[in-house]
């Protein structure tokens, strides 16, 4: 009741948080800048595969994949594109992994996504020990704003709340939501974490980021308009 969302809100937070990149690659390297970008989302069906590393209890594993499965239907019902789990074919990688195995992680990679780069490889099996999860998302060569894979790295050392805020958040990022907004409220996109799990308003935003009315590639100015008609249909009241 006290984080009211208006079409004018909505609207803002989209741009910030859909069409803004929150890292940047530089020199090789990811680095933490946020730059104007294009909006980007998958087009074919997304297929959540879930992956253990050894230190991984059954118990916690069958626990964290009914967890995954539960926000896949989610995801699926609120952005109307086709979202499951899967066992296997996937081409959104989930992988809880501890520390040393995400050190070591590199073969793996390579064989979920063959054409991943170096950097992107360092990047995760360097990831600092206070980066609870992370997830990378790969668009098509031909066309640069449609994803065709993705990898979210979930650390297997946090509680059991912690890794679903991770499910939530990366997950919902690696669909087409790269930014985190410090205004944004209240939302999972916003790194004061008052918000644990995905929220209305984030659903809002998954809803318009598949909206048909919008295109991959549209940069911000293309969007808004479209953006603030989409808004009034979803939102009540003045913007």
């Amino acid at each position: 009741p006290d984080t009211p969302v208006t079409q004018r809100i909505l609207v803002e937070n989209f741009e910030r948080i859909a069409l803004f990149d929150e890292y940047t690659l530089r020199g090789g390297r990811f680095v933490a800048q946020e730059t104007p970008s294009r909006l980007r989302r998958w087009v074919d069906p997304v297929r959540i595969q879930p992956s253990f590393g050894a230190s991984v209890d059954a118990e916690t594993r069958a626990t964290d994949i009914a967890i995954l499965a539960a926000y896949s239907q989610r995801l699926a019902q609120v952005s109307r594109h086709p979202i499951r789990q899967v066992s296997s074919g996937g081409n959104f990688h989930v992988l809880y992994l501890n520390r040393d195995e995400q050190r070591g992680a590199a073969p793996l990679l390579r064989q979920l996504w063959p054409d991943i780069g170096e950097a992107t490889i360092r990047a995760i099996t360097s990831l600092p020990r206070f980066t609870f999860c992370s997830v990378f998302s790969f668009s098509s060569p031909v066309e640069p704003s449609t994803y065709v894979a993705a990898i979210a790295i979930i650390r297997t050392e946090h509680p059991d709340l912690l890794r679903r805020s991770c499910i939530h958040e990366e997950v919902a990022q690696g669909l087409g939501l790269p930014n985190d907004s410090a205004f944004a409220r209240p939302s999972i996109f916003n790194d004061d974490e008052e918000f644990a799990l995905l929220t209305t308003h984030d659903e809002l935003l998954l809803r318009i980021l598949y909206d048909p009315r919008l295109s991959p590639g549209m940069q911000p100015d293309q969007a808004r308009p479209i953006l603030r008609v989409i808004a009034q249909g979803l939102v009540a009241g003045p913007g």
